[in-house]
């Protein structure tokens, strides 16, 4: 009975992937609104080429796939996370989840992205079209513009082996406020709810394990006459520990390999690889690599772990190579108790 609801529940996953991509159509490039959303908050994650679908059982497991959180080891695990990320864009994002044993995992969540400065402009009155030739005039600094999201996760083991989970969150946008030549104005804000679901199976082989994830699903935002659709993702990953190959036994050593398939509503299809050698329960190295991407491609990264008065502490460190731009670096530091 165990195993049906098991399937049953893979296959809904499945299903609700395929039919949302089928919704907005998938032949539509560079369509999508809110895509702050796509953007990895995860030094460990991105390390890895954001190969992280079937990797991830922390608080940062919530950012990808949501079932991962049912599979924490600790009562209490809380990340915050900071990405230098191109154009003087920054994000900060937190994530805090609880182990409520036999009744699941509950967690929250939040990410605010800072869009640097942005000068605004207005059109001009065609009788200025002499003394502005380029059409416009700059207004200065725009206040308030960003993104954020936030919102709570729930994740429960159905089975030793088998997990799922969720995410409910408002993900806002603002992109400041458009001046017309006549004193009219109008404010470019949006605020949805959206939703993530997940699944992870570990088959016991060599910790080898597969997820699935939904991501950003949620309505259309409609701007002016334009109605445009959410950054849809759904991905498939796949996770082995090969240490497993050379020492069954040993705990304190782990060589995972990972790749996640993403498809998306606003692009092709992606392959993200990763490898994470931890050593000793100390040290992490990590590098990873994306396929079909514009300007990102391989990435590496270490991570640190410690313990300090019975609590774990880890620090990770990832760096990104991005064409034209500079490159990304992240940084995060992980509470565990």
């Amino acid at each position: 009975m165990k195993s049906n609801k098991i399937i049953l529940t893979i296959a809904i996953i499945l299903v609700f992937g395929i039919n949302s991509f089928a919704q907005v159509g998938l032949n539509k490039l560079a369509q999508s609104t809110m895509n702050f959303m796509l953007v990895s908050v995860s030094p460990k994650a991105s390390a890895m080429g954001e190969a992280f679908y079937a990797v991830g059982n922390s608080a940062d497991a919530i950012f990808y796939n949501p079932a991962g959180i049912a599979n924490t080891n600790n009562t209490l695990d809380v990340s915050f996370n900071f990405t230098q990320w191109i154009a003087d864009i920054n994000y900060l994002a937190g994530a805090a989840v609880y182990n409520m044993d036999s009744y699941g995992v509950l967690g929250v969540h939040v990410m605010t992205v800072d869009y640097g400065e942005i000068i605004g402009t207005t059109l001009i009155d065609p009788s200025q079209q002499s003394q502005y030739p380029d059409g416009y005039i700059e207004t200065g600094p725009l206040s308030n513009v960003g993104a954020y999201s936030f919102g709570i996760t729930y994740a429960k083991k159905i089975s030793p082996q088998f997990s799922i989970g969720g995410n409910i969150r408002i993900a806002g946008q603002n992109l400041g406020e458009n001046l017309f030549f006549d004193g009219t104005s109008r404010q470019n804000k949006a605020t949805k709810l959206v939703f993530d679901a997940g699944v992870l199976y570990n088959t016991g082989f060599k910790d080898f394990r597969f997820g699935m994830a939904i991501r950003n699903f949620s309505s259309q935002i409609k701007r002016e006459e334009i109605d445009e659709q959410m950054p849809i993702v759904f991905a498939m990953g796949t996770a082995i520990n090969l240490w497993k190959f050379i020492d069954e036994s040993a705990d304190n050593q782990q060589l995972t390999l990972a790749a996640d398939f993403m498809h998306y509503n606003n692009y092709s299809e992606r392959v993200n690889v990763g490898i994470d050698y931890t050593f000793m329960n100390l040290i992490s190295l990590r590098a990873g690599y994306q396929s079909n991407r514009d300007i990102a491609s391989w990435s590496a990264g270490v991570g640190l772990q410690t313990e300090f008065a019975g609590n774990k502490i880890e620090v990770n460190y990832s760096y990104s190579y991005i064409k034209i731009f500079d490159n990304v670096n992240r940084l995060s530091v992980n509470f565990a108790l």
